[in-house]
Protein backbone atom coordinates (compact mmCIF):
# COMPACT_ATOMS: atom_id res chain seq x y z
CA UNK A 1 0.00 0.00 0.00
CA UNK A 2 2.73 2.46 1.00
CA UNK A 3 4.74 1.46 -2.08
CA UNK A 4 1.76 2.22 -4.35
CA UNK A 5 1.24 5.63 -2.74
CA UNK A 6 4.94 6.43 -3.11
CA UNK A 7 4.90 5.29 -6.74
CA UNK A 8 1.91 7.53 -7.57
CA UNK A 9 3.51 10.42 -5.71
CA UNK A 10 6.62 10.06 -7.84
CA UNK A 11 4.55 9.95 -11.03
CA UNK A 12 2.69 13.11 -10.03
CA UNK A 13 5.97 14.78 -9.08
CA UNK A 14 7.52 14.06 -12.50
CA UNK A 15 4.37 15.16 -14.33
CA UNK A 16 4.51 18.45 -12.41
CA UNK A 17 8.21 18.82 -13.26
CA UNK A 18 7.49 18.43 -16.98
CA UNK A 19 4.53 20.82 -16.81
CA UNK A 20 6.79 23.32 -15.04
CA UNK A 21 9.39 22.92 -17.79
CA UNK A 22 6.72 23.67 -20.40
CA UNK A 23 5.80 26.78 -18.44
CA UNK A 24 9.45 27.86 -18.33
CA UNK A 25 9.73 27.49 -22.10
CA UNK A 26 6.78 29.86 -22.41
CA UNK A 27 8.07 32.26 -19.77
CA UNK A 28 11.50 32.63 -21.39
CA UNK A 29 10.41 32.39 -25.03
CA UNK A 30 11.79 35.78 -26.04
CA UNK A 31 15.22 35.00 -24.56
CA UNK A 32 15.49 31.40 -25.81
CA UNK A 33 14.19 31.55 -29.37
CA UNK A 34 14.59 33.66 -32.48
CA UNK A 35 11.02 34.57 -33.40
CA UNK A 36 10.20 38.05 -34.75
CA UNK A 37 6.57 36.96 -34.90
CA UNK A 38 6.31 37.08 -31.09
CA UNK A 39 6.05 40.88 -31.14
CA UNK A 40 4.19 40.92 -34.45
CA UNK A 41 1.29 38.79 -33.21
CA UNK A 42 1.00 40.84 -30.01
CA UNK A 43 0.04 43.86 -32.10
CA UNK A 44 -2.57 44.51 -34.73
CA UNK A 45 -1.20 41.86 -37.06
CA UNK A 46 -4.22 41.78 -39.37
CA UNK A 47 -3.26 45.22 -40.69
CA UNK A 48 0.54 45.16 -40.33
CA UNK A 49 3.02 43.89 -42.87
CA UNK A 50 4.95 40.76 -41.95
CA UNK A 51 8.10 41.49 -39.93
CA UNK A 52 11.55 41.06 -41.41
CA UNK A 53 13.02 37.69 -40.50
CA UNK A 54 15.84 35.31 -41.30
CA UNK A 55 14.25 32.12 -42.65
CA UNK A 56 17.05 29.85 -41.46
CA UNK A 57 17.11 31.26 -37.94
CA UNK A 58 13.32 31.24 -37.78
CA UNK A 59 13.24 27.57 -38.82
CA UNK A 60 15.90 26.66 -36.24
CA UNK A 61 14.08 28.63 -33.54
CA UNK A 62 10.79 26.91 -34.31
CA UNK A 63 12.50 23.51 -34.47
CA UNK A 64 14.22 24.08 -31.12
CA UNK A 65 11.03 25.24 -29.42
CA UNK A 66 8.93 22.44 -30.92
CA UNK A 67 11.60 19.93 -29.88
CA UNK A 68 11.66 21.16 -26.28
CA UNK A 69 7.87 21.11 -26.10
CA UNK A 70 7.84 17.63 -27.63
CA UNK A 71 10.36 16.18 -25.18
CA UNK A 72 8.54 17.65 -22.19
CA UNK A 73 5.16 16.55 -23.54
CA UNK A 74 6.44 13.03 -24.15
CA UNK A 75 7.69 13.03 -20.56
CA UNK A 76 4.20 13.91 -19.36
CA UNK A 77 2.63 11.21 -21.53
CA UNK A 78 5.15 8.65 -20.29
CA UNK A 79 4.46 9.35 -16.62
CA UNK A 80 0.70 9.37 -17.18
CA UNK A 81 0.58 6.03 -19.03
CA UNK A 82 3.95 4.27 -18.46
CA UNK A 83 3.79 2.74 -21.95
CA UNK A 84 6.88 2.91 -24.15
CA UNK A 85 5.01 1.89 -27.30
CA UNK A 86 2.67 4.82 -26.78
CA UNK A 87 5.66 7.15 -26.46
CA UNK A 88 7.15 5.82 -29.69
CA UNK A 89 3.86 6.31 -31.49
CA UNK A 90 3.47 9.83 -30.07
CA UNK A 91 7.05 10.70 -31.07
CA UNK A 92 6.37 9.64 -34.67
CA UNK A 93 3.17 11.71 -34.64
CA UNK A 94 5.06 14.73 -33.33
CA UNK A 95 7.65 14.41 -36.10
CA UNK A 96 4.98 14.10 -38.80
CA UNK A 97 3.02 17.02 -37.37
CA UNK A 98 6.15 19.18 -37.26
CA UNK A 99 6.93 18.47 -40.91
CA UNK A 100 3.36 19.24 -41.98
CA UNK A 101 3.12 22.39 -39.87
CA UNK A 102 6.52 23.82 -40.80
CA UNK A 103 5.75 23.33 -44.50
CA UNK A 104 2.37 25.00 -44.00
CA UNK A 105 3.95 27.84 -42.02
CA UNK A 106 6.56 28.76 -44.62
CA UNK A 107 4.10 28.16 -47.48
CA UNK A 108 1.68 30.65 -45.96
CA UNK A 109 4.47 33.19 -45.52
CA UNK A 110 5.82 32.84 -49.05
CA UNK A 111 2.63 32.23 -51.03
CA UNK A 112 0.08 34.43 -49.30
CA UNK A 113 2.32 37.21 -47.96
CA UNK A 114 0.00 39.42 -45.86
CA UNK A 115 -3.31 37.98 -46.99
CA UNK A 116 -3.60 35.04 -44.57
CA UNK A 117 -2.24 36.40 -41.29
CA UNK A 118 -4.90 34.65 -39.21
CA UNK A 119 -4.06 31.27 -40.73
CA UNK A 120 -0.37 31.99 -40.14
CA UNK A 121 -1.16 32.84 -36.52
CA UNK A 122 -2.88 29.51 -35.90
CA UNK A 123 -0.31 27.36 -37.70
CA UNK A 124 2.44 29.09 -35.73
CA UNK A 125 0.46 28.55 -32.52
CA UNK A 126 0.52 24.76 -33.12
CA UNK A 127 4.28 24.96 -33.71
CA UNK A 128 5.18 26.94 -30.60
CA UNK A 129 2.61 25.77 -28.02
CA UNK A 130 2.41 22.24 -26.57
CA UNK A 131 -1.19 21.81 -27.72
CA UNK A 132 -0.82 18.25 -28.98
CA UNK A 133 -0.33 16.90 -25.46
CA UNK A 134 -3.90 18.01 -24.72
CA UNK A 135 -5.09 15.94 -27.66
CA UNK A 136 -2.86 12.91 -27.15
CA UNK A 137 -3.57 12.30 -23.46
CA UNK A 138 -7.36 11.92 -23.87
CA UNK A 139 -6.89 9.98 -27.13
CA UNK A 140 -4.45 7.54 -25.52
CA UNK A 141 -6.67 7.24 -22.48
CA UNK A 142 -9.67 6.24 -24.59
CA UNK A 143 -7.46 3.92 -26.62
CA UNK A 144 -6.36 2.24 -23.42
CA UNK A 145 -9.98 1.94 -22.24
CA UNK A 146 -10.96 0.19 -25.48
CA UNK A 147 -8.29 -2.49 -25.12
Amino acid sequence: MLNKILQNTMRIFFILVFVSLLMLVRAFESQLFYDPFLVYFNGDYLKLALPHYNSGLLFLGLLFRFSLNTVFSLGIIYFVFKDKRMISFAAVLYILLFVILIIAFFSIIYLFKNHENLMLFYVRRFLIQPLFVFVFIPAFYFQKLNK
